[in-house]
């Protein structure tokens, strides 16, 4: 029991990780300013220059991270601590004779001569530039660190084979193996076919892995909002890949089913062939938005139900809050296993599409 009861304090210690920046500065500026829930959820959803360890307003403490600008003077770099924790535009970093100031973790340029942002009546900067912004976010960094993550399982992996005489997998080959057998015989050949899986398999096995391993880190509330997951360029990117990938797979089946479905009478081909010609689109912006979109909304509703303790003032709350929190973060596990799945899956469903053979 006593067991128990101490990794359940430790799990809602773990949850409210995320929250006590916004717990420290709201108790010393409770007085003069009103917790925000959307401002709070917001910040540690959405990316960032730096990570954000405690934002105390007396001594935040925060990795910075390189900030890469490519401006009219060339390329200007510098790391993210000279702005000082500012995200209101009000710190000035002059680099080559530019000035820049960060707005809501956004860099802008400011023109020559001004030496304060200033803003119009719908709140948007009216004397600045957005230069092309190649820095290492969080999100950018982490994508970095699953990389060497898997890098570092599948080249152990290999070694063990590599070394032991025997075929039954040991070690972290053991805990490799049935996942890759899991795709390969669930995934891969039911959806694509016996005689063509196999070409696909190495991006199957990557977008699942990579997809995965990433969820698993936006779990982890030390990481303070690095969700690559939840970003939309993330899922933008990997849809394009599998768009890519399906319209070179296409044979002359798969075309003649889109642009003269057979079968069928003509007027009816000729109604089927704009739908068929957008279904094209909707497939890869369907994977796009059903990641993106129940990855950050579990990571919302966890945020949400803790900002419940700073909303009502009471820590009476906090029981409740803690106790559906870590309800919501035990189905966020299985979801994060579960959206690489579908995300897999639904890949090679379109792959099996493409290469589909006539029949007669």
């Amino acid at each position: 029991m006593q067991i128990s009861t101490f990794k359940k304090v430790f799990l809602g210690l773990l949850l409210a990780l995320p929250l006590a920046t916004f717990a420290s500065d709201e108790s010393d500026t409770k007085a003069d300013k009103k917790f925000d829930p959307n401002e709070m959820i917001m910040h540690h959803v959405k990316d960032a220059h730096e990570f954000h360890i405690i934002d105390n307003k007396d001594k935040p403490i925060s990795i910075p991270l390189p900030i890469i600008l490519w401006t009219d003077n060339g390329l200007v770099s510098f790391m993210s601590s000279e702005f000082h924790h500012d995200d209101e535009g009000k710190v000035v970093v002059e680099k080559e004779g530019s000035r820049f100031v960060k707005y809501h973790e956004k860099i802008f340029q400011l023109e020559e001569g001004a030496t304060a942002l200033l803003f119009d009546e719908k709140h948007n900067p009216t004397n600045a530039s957005k230069p092309l912004d190649f820095s290492i976010t969080r999100n950018v960094f982490m994508m970095w660190v699953s990389v060497l993550v898997l890098l570092f399982i599948f080249i152990s992996a290999a070694r063990v084979y590599k070394k032991s005489d025997s075929k039954v997998p040991t070690g972290i080959a053991g805990f490799v193996e049935p996942l890759i057998v899991f795709v390969r015989d669930e995934i891969a050949r039911p959806m694509i076919g016996e005689h063509k899986y196999k070409k696909y398999m190495p991006y199957l096995l990557t977008i699942f892995f990579f997809i995965w391993i990433n969820n698993i880190f936006g779990l982890i509330p030390i990481l303070n909002g690095a969700n690559l997951s939840g970003n939309i360029a993330f899922t933008l990117t990997l849809a394009v890949f599998t768009f890519i990938i399906t319209t070179f797979s296409g044979n002359k089946n798969y075309w003649k089913h889109i642009f003269w479905m057979p079968g069928v009478p003509v007027p009816m081909k000729l109604f089927l062939m704009p739908i068929e010609l957008i279904g094209i689109f909707t497939k890869p912006i369907s994977l796009m938005i059903r990641l993106f979109a129940n990855i950050t909304a579990g990571h919302i509703i966890i945020l949400a139900l803790m900002s419940l303790i700073f909303i009502f003032e009471t820590v009476w709350v906090s029981p409740i809050s803690v106790l559906f929190s870590l309800f919501i973060t035990v189905i966020e596990i299985v979801v994060t296993a579960i959206q690489a799945y579908i995300f897999t899956i639904l890949s090679a469903l379109y792959f099996g599409m493409a290469t589909e053979e006539e029949h007669h």
